[in-house]
C-alpha cells in the first residue's frame, strides 16, 4: 500500500513539472538525438532497480578509482595523455603558494597585499568543501565574508539589473572582507560568528537542533563600514564536475526557468545573467552560490584577484580588492614582472588552472542497488526534491572539451536561483539574484564530503552540520519539500539519507 501511494505521488508530481521538452529547443542536436536525449533524461518512474548508466554520474569522465581522501582530486577518466599533463600543470598552479612582492621567487610573488588565502588549495582543500572555523586554532581560511552595499542610485540599480555589475562595493572595504595582510599591513578585519540553538520538532516527535548563525565584523583596520553594509558568508564549494556543468546546453537550463511561476507549482527558478570577463557580454550565470559567474575562467580570475590578490590578464587587479580608501595597501609593491608577461599570474597560468578546474572528476556512485538507497531515491522524488535538484542532463555536442561532449551526467541541480525563505536569506543582492535567492547546489559527491573534507558541514555558510539539518533549513520555494521530509517516518528519512550518501 505504501509503495503504491508513493508511486502515485511521484506520477502526480511529475505531471505538474516542466522539463526541457517544454522549453527552448537545443540547436546542437539532430531531431533523432533530441528524442534520445529527452527519453534518457526523463525522470525515473521505476524505483525497483538503478537506472541504466546511473553508476557513472559524469558519464565517460567518471572517476572509477577506490574511494579515499583524494577522490575529488583525480582527472576525468577520459582525458588523453597530453591533457593529463595539462591537468597536472594546472594542479601545480592551483596548489602554488604565493608570496609578497618583492621576492627572490619572482614567478611566485604578488600576494595580497590584503588577502583571504595564499593559494587556491587553501580554500578548496583536497578540492572539497570548505567549512566554518572549527575551534580557536582554525583561522577559517576556507570561509570568508562577501560584503557590499545596496544600490542607491538609479544608475547603480540599472547596472545590477542588467548584470553589468554584480554588486556595489562597500566604499572602504570593497567586495569581501580580507582577514589577512602581508607583513606590516593590517588586515581589514575579523569575521565573528555567534550561533543560537533553534530546535525543530519532526513529525515523529523527535527533535533536531539547528544552529542559527549571526555574523558581524571585529577589529576593523581601516575605519567603520557603511551603515547599510551587507554581509554574506561563503564557504568554498567542492570542485568536482565543473567542466560538465559548463558543458550543459544553455537551452536545457533555461527550459526549467519559471521566474513568474506560470505553472503555479510554487517553484519559480530564475536565471542570473552576469557579465563575462572573457567576452565582455552578458551571459548565463552557472557558478558561485548565486550564479554570479558565467564560466570557470571568469570565476577563477575573480578568485585569484579577490581571494589571493593576484592579477591575471583577464582580471588585471594587482592590488586585489584594495580600495582607494586603503591607501597604505596601494603603496605596496606588486608582483608584476614585465619579462614574465602581463599581470602577476601571466599566461598560461589562468588557462591551466581553468583546465584543471574543468576536469576534476566526479566519483562513481556507491551502493546504488541497495534496497534502502532505492527506497530513498523514491522518497527524494516523491517529496518534490527534483523540482529544483534536476537529476540528469546530456551535455552539449558543442562543448569545448571533446571528452565532455554528449555525456549523460547526474548533477542533481537545475542551476537556477530559488527563494529559499527567510531562514537562509543573506539579504544581499548579486546582479539579478535578490537577497533570498540561492543557486541550487549540485548534489553529486555529497556522500563523500566527510571522506574528502573531514567534516559534514553544508549550505553556503556551513551552518548545517549534516544533511538532515541542511534540508530543515530549506524554506520559501522548498518549504513544501522540507515539510514533507520532516513528516516522513524515520525509516523513510533514513532511506532518503542513504540515497544522498550514495551520490
Amino acid at each position: 500500500m505504501h509503495r503504491s501511494l508513493t508511486a502515485l505521488l511521484v506520477i502526480t508530481l511529475l505531471a505538474g513539472m516542466s522539463f526541457a521538452a517544454d522549453g527552448p529547443e537545443r540547436t546542437d542536436l539532430s531531431a533523432e538525438d533530441l528524442a534520445r536525449v529527452r527519453a534518457v533524461t526523463a525522470p525515473a518512474m521505476d524505483f525497483t532497480k538503478p537506472e541504466k548508466f546511473e553508476l557513472l554520474p559524469a558519464g565517460a569522465a567518471t572517476n572509477k578509482k577506490l574511494v579515499n581522501r583524494d577522490s575529488f582530486s583525480l582527472f576525468s577518466a577520459n582525458l588523453g595523455f597530453e591533457d593529463q599533463e595539462r591537468f597536472n600543470l594546472g594542479n601545480g598552479f592551483f596548489t602554488k603558494v604565493w608570496v609578497p612582492a618583492p621576492s627572490s621567487t619572482q614567478a611566485s610573488d604578488g600576494l595580497g597585499p590584503l588577502f583571504n588565502a595564499r593559494s587556491c588549495q587553501n580554500c578548496h582543500l583536497k578540492d572539497g568543501r570548505g567549512h566554518p572555523p572549527m575551534g580557536a586554532d582554525d583561522d577559517g581560511v576556507s570561509m570568508f565574508l562577501r560584503i557590499s552595499v545596496p544600490p542607491h542610485t538609479d544608475a547603480e540599480k540599472a547596472l545590477m539589473a542588467s548584470g553589468e555589475k554584480n554588486v556595489i562595493a562597500e566604499p572602504t572595504y570593497g567586495t569581501q572582507l580580507q582577514n589577512f595582510g602581508i607583513t606590516g599591513l593590517k588586515a581589514e578585519g575579523r569575521m565573528v560568528i555567534d550561533y543560537t540553538d533553534l530546535p525543530v520538532t519532526l513529525g515523529d516527535g523527535s527533535v533536531v537542533t539547528l544552529r542559527e548563525p549571526h555574523y558581524s565584523v571585529a577589529d576593523l583596520g581601516y575605519g567603520p563600514m557603511a551603515r547599510d553594509v551587507l554581509l554574506s558568508p561563503r564557504i568554498a564549494p567542492p570542485m568536482i564536475g565543473l567542466g560538465l556543468v559548463e558543458a550543459i546546453a544553455q537551452e536545457d537550463i533555461l527550459a526549467r526557468a519559471d521566474p513568474d511561476d506560470a505553472d503555479h507549482d510554487g517553484i519559480s527558478g530564475k536565471p542570473n545573467w552576469v557579465r563575462s570577463l572573457e567576452t565582455g557580454k552578458i551571459a548565463l550565470g552557472r557558478f558561485g552560490w548565486k550564479d554570479g559567474a558565467p564560466s570557470i575562467r571568469t570565476q577563477s580570475a575573480g578568485a585569484f584577484a579577490g581571494d589571493i590578490g593576484i592579477a591575471t590578464p583577464l582580471n588585471n587587479a594587482p592590488f586585489g580588492d584594495c580600495t582607494a580608501a586603503e591607501g597604505e595597501c596601494l603603496s605596496y609593491p606588486t608582483g608584476e614582472q614585465e619579462r614574465l608577461g602581463v599581470a602577476e599570474a601571466p599566461d598560461p597560468i589562468l588557462d591551466l588552472v581553468t583546465f584543471y578546474s574543468q576536469n576534476l572528476a566526479v566519483p562513481q556512485r556507491r551502493d546504488l542497488d541497495k534496497p534502502e538507497v532505492l527506497r530513498g531515491k523514491q522518497a527524494f522524488y516523491s517529496i518534490g526534491c527534483i523540482a529544483c535538484h534536476t537529476p540528469k542532463y546530456v551535455t552539449s555536442r558543442e562543448a569545448t572539451n571533446p571528452g565532455q561532449r554528449f555525456q549523460l551526467i547526474w548533477p542533481y541541480s537545475d542551476f537556477l536561483l530559488h527563494d529559499l525563505g527567510d531562514g537562509l536569506a543573506d539579504l544581499r543582492p548579486e546582479a539579478q539574484a535578490d537577497g533570498f535567492e540561492w543557486r541550487t547546489s549540485p548534489l553529486w559527491g555529497i556522500g563523500l564530503t566527510e571522506t574528502v573534507s573531514g567534516h559534514t558541514f553544508l549550505l553556503h555558510d556551513g551552518r548545517a552540520r549534516n544533511v538532515t539539518e541542511a534540508v530543515l533549513w530549506h524554506g520559501g520555494e522548498a518549504q513544501a519539500a522540507r515539510e514533507a521530509f520532516a513528516n516522513l517516518p524515520k525509516s523513510s528519512r533514513d532511506d532518503l539519507l542513504a540515497f544522498l550518501g550514495s551520490l
